[in-house]
């Protein structure tokens, strides 16, 4: 059976309002949220219902999709609540649900129209689980991480539902991300939304009897973050992603910053739509561009299956090459003069970069700064200052300026 190749969504992740304008602005052709309860990420800002429905609007003013995570494994205390929750969402005009749990599945069904998108958390391995899925009504099914390219495209061939990968961001070290250790440590349950990410945590090993003394646990003579995951970057095989037919290209990061969904938003919409246009060629700038953004050292996943460590012995820390800055909120072409939105420490005489939603990179040195009462200032420490500078070149509302 031979496989139709579409040209596949980039979704990306909307961890506020702010990361969902950029995400769209910077090229996606969908984004994925949570809601203040039943989704997986409960410590992140999340969305009240009425940002909800302002989320909503704007997508679907720019003609693209926005879908909810209701994907938390319910239990009896929550199903009250959801009930309300997912008709608030058919209301709201969400264009589908990420659910994982069959409870979920059925109350949605029973008491919305909304389509229904498969979580990873279901851990979907196999064709006839996601056939299964399909069958119940689901219409894309998020494969578990776990699948290389060979079983992809097997489920792919036996399975009529769309199908869905992630193609960059963290990985969990528990199987789809179904973990108890958090609970066990914390007592906070990362299968209802509030992971403590005990995996990135150093650990020492204690015995019974010898209270106080702490002796190193080491997979190697680096150290001791047995279960420190590398970040998942496919962009090198996006041809290969792209020839498995999948329908939806994923993104990880609804707790990431603004700057990290607009860096790699840009990267796989350029990588994307130059091998559909016919002039593919992995580009040294889309490389340099996710270096820049906070992450741990890049690994293919599961997608290879090459074997190579997916581990980071030494730190927990993540790396980035790059400062964001702030966020250009106007420009006026006739003076040349950007308004910018602080998010770091910048300066007189600094070199920063812009990286636009659509147009080139430039970079500048800072020659003179202005805070909004029009005032000449050295610095802007303060967050979220409003701060006026001259740009040697026109540039783009949304842009991201960094050093």
């Amino acid at each position: 059976m031979s496989i139709n190749i579409v040209k596949p969504e980039l979704l990306a992740p909307a961890g506020n309002l702010e990361k969902l304008q950029a995400a769209l602005i910077y090229g996606a052709d969908a984004v994925y949220f949570g809601g203040k309860n039943f989704s997986l990420r409960a410590y992140g800002d999340n969305f009240t219902r009425e940002e909800i429905l302002k989320a909503v609007e704007f997508t679907h003013s720019l003609g693209k999709k926005i879908y909810a995570a209701v994907n938390i494994f319910a239990h009896n205390a929550d199903l009250d609540a959801l009930a309300d929750y997912l008709k608030f969402l058919d209301v709201a005009g969400v264009d589908a649900i990420l659910v994982s749990d069959l409870g979920v599945l059925s109350l949605a069904r029973e008491l919305t129209d909304l389509k229904i998108h498969i979580s990873t958390q279901a851990n979907v391995t196999n064709w006839r689980a996601a056939k299964f899925f399909s069958d119940l009504g689901a219409s894309r099914i998020v494969l578990a991480r776990e699948l290389t390219c060979a079983e992809i495209l097997d489920i792919k061939q036996n399975c009529a539902a769309e199908l869905e990968i992630f193609i960059h961001g963290a990985m969990c070290i528990s199987y789809s991300g179904r973990c108890w250790l958090s609970k066990f440590l914390t007592g906070r349950d990362a299968n209802q939304g509030a992971c403590t990410h005990s995996c990135r945590w150093k650990y020492n090993l204690v015995e019974e009897t010898r209270a106080g003394e702490f002796f190193p646990v080491g997979e190697d003579e680096h150290g001791s973050y047995v279960m420190n995951s590398k970040d998942l970057c496919l962009l090198p095989y996006i041809d290969k992603v792209i020839k498995s037919g999948v329908a939806s290209l994923k993104i990880e990061g609804r707790m990431k910053s603004v700057n990290y969904v607009a860096g790699v938003v840009k990267v796989y919409r350029a990588a994307i739509d130059s091998y559909f246009d016919g002039d593919f060629n992995l580009r040294g700038e889309w490389f340099s561009e996710l270096d820049k953004i906070a992450h741990r050292p890049y690994m293919t996943g599961f997608f290879l299956s090459d074997g190579k460590p997916t581990e980071i012995y030494d730190t927990s820390k993540p790396s980035r090459s790059a400062n964001f800055l702030g966020i250009v909120r106007d420009f006026d072409a006739i003076t040349m003069t950007a308004t910018i939105e602080q998010r770091g420490k910048f300066e007189i005489n600094q070199c920063v970069e812009f990286l636009q939603p659509h147009g080139e990179n430039f970079s500048q040195t800072i020659t003179a700064m202005f805070d909004a009462d029009g005032l000449e200032i050295l610095s802007a420490p303060h967050a979220q200052q409003i701060v006026k500078i001259p740009v040697a070149e026109p540039v783009e509302i949304w842009s991201l300026m960094r050093s």
